[in-house]
């Protein structure tokens, strides 16, 4: 059921001729209203009712005074699209309101999200903890570009286990990363008990949350501190733009850290407070979006940013879709002799269904792996018997989606790695999309007949 309205909404009034005002504060609304209306404010561009594309690479000052106060802080007004543009800002409005936030920042895809918010936390010759099952690409950023920068990375294997985090937080750890829906194996984990982790060690938990999206779950209601987004998939939801997020949750303690943060706490340059004092529970916000952002510059195009907002409106409604067909097609394939594994949490017969359940309410996301007979020869005959699914990477589009690992995202990781992580020769990542589920299994069945073929 839906959150009443506050009172103050209410359109009942004395005066029948009062033209009431417009919403802006949209706190207390339901998940489905705020996605569609968080950010958006009357506009005097003749009363366009679509929030503008804004396509201006800088902003002018009001005065002297103003561009001076833009450019200490003292200003919330834009400077220059590197820093920030009003169309993306609906788009970060909307997204730190649906995760529960105090800010979010915008960049041009996940990858930069990652990069940029973890940067903001460590420097060369610090270090930083994940979960071993992350995304592909993810483990290739942390292992070649963040190494090159003197970052160095450590991986829990057993994240039920004090002693196996303990074993790799060194004083210098200043980060702690996972996802709440690993991709490809749908292998989701405990954020709360990875959360307490983090606390016990004074570190930030950076989550990325893409597969499952605020609307399966909000990792700061869990204890996390940051939140990221490759904004390309379930967010935008189809496929025609590249965008990434970080959302700050605002409850982190940067001054009471036994870990040092001084570009947070300290004051950047004589006679101006530090970011934390600024900005507050939206400091390291403000950070990423002043000093790596600004610096690094992976901005948003304003397109791009449009794109997403636009793809926010229907994220419930398409993320049921999305379930429901993703679960239906999960029961079928581990019931068809063609296959020999189905990774999906949602699963009864999954050795993770209990936090699945206790998550998701066995709802986990779209994303999951199909392992078939035949190794190698099993996955290429079921890919090219597929006409519905698309062969091709990325995920959370409309669109299903199947992909080989083994040969594309992980084919440069060592084999008894990629053992470790279960990426095996007949197994595939499935991305369900929105189709209907009839010609998505009759698509299946015809690509489990092509294995048939050559067992």
């Amino acid at each position: 059921m839906a959150t009443p309205a506050p009172a103050s909404a209410s359109l009942l009034n004395s005066d029948a001729t009062e033209v009431v005002a417009p919403i802006t504060d949209w706190d207390g609304f339901s998940f489905d209203t705020r996605q569609v209306h968080v950010g958006e404010y009357a506009d005097e561009n003749r009363g366009a009712r679509i929030p503008p594309l804004t396509l201006s690479a800088g902003y002018v000052f009001d005065s002297f005074d103003d561009g001076a106060a833009r450019f200490n802080g003292g200003s919330r007004e834009p400077i220059y699209s590197r820093q920030g543009n009003p169309t993306n800002a609906v788009a970060e409005q909307r997204l730190a309101s649906l995760e529960g936030g105090t800010a979010c920042v915008a960049v041009s895809s996940g990858q930069a999200a990652i990069s940029a918010a973890l940067f903001a936390l460590a420097e060369a010759g610090e270090h930083i903890v994940s979960t071993a099952s992350i995304y592909g690409g993810t483990r290739i950023l942390l292992g070649r570009s963040f190494r090159r920068m003197g970052i160095e990375v450590d991986y829990v294997w057993d994240t039920d286990s004090d002693e196996a985090w303990d074993a790799v937080i060194r004083p210098e750890t200043k980060a702690i990363f996972t996802e709440t829906i690993p991709n490809p194996r749908n292998d989701v984990v405990d954020i709360a008990r990875i959360a307490a982790v983090a606390r016990r060690h004074g570190i930030p938990l950076v989550v990325d949350n893409t597969v499952a999206t605020p609307y399966l779950i909000r990792p700061f209601e869990y204890g996390a501190d940051i939140v990221v987004h490759s904004t390309t998939k379930f967010l935008s939801g189809h496929g025609a733009g590249v965008s990434g997020a970080i959302v700050d949750g605002g409850t982190f303690d940067w001054a009471a850290s036994s870990r040092r943060y001084p570009l947070l706490t300290d004051s950047l340059r004589p006679g101006l407070p530090s970011l934390l004092d600024r900005f507050g529970p939206a400091a390291y916000a403000q950070y990423v979006r002043e000093a790596v952002v600004n610096d690094v510059g992976p901005s948003l195009s304003p397109f791009n940013g449009f794109l997403l907002h636009q793809g926010i409106e229907t994220l419930s409604l398409r993320m049921e879709r999305h379930v429901d067909n993703s679960i239906a097609l999960a029961h079928w394939l581990q019931e068809q002799p063609e296959v020999e594994v189905v990774d999906y949490a949602g699963l009864p017969s999954s050795p993770l269904y209990e936090i699945a359940e206790r998550y998701y309410k066995g709802r986990t996301g779209s994303v999951f792996a199909v392992t078939v007979k035949g190794g190698t020869e099993g996955a290429r005959a079921f890919t090219n018997g597929l006409r519905v699914f698309s062969r091709m990477t990325g995920i959370g589009d409309t669109r299903s989606m199947v992909l080989h690992p083994l040969t594309t995202t992980h084919a440069s990781f060592a084999p008894d790695l990629n053992a470790r992580l279960g990426i095996t020769a007949g197994m595939l990542r499935l991305s369900v999309g929105i189709e209907a589920l009839d010609d998505l299994l009759l698509d299946l069945r015809g690509g489990l007949d092509r294995v048939a073929g050559i067992l």
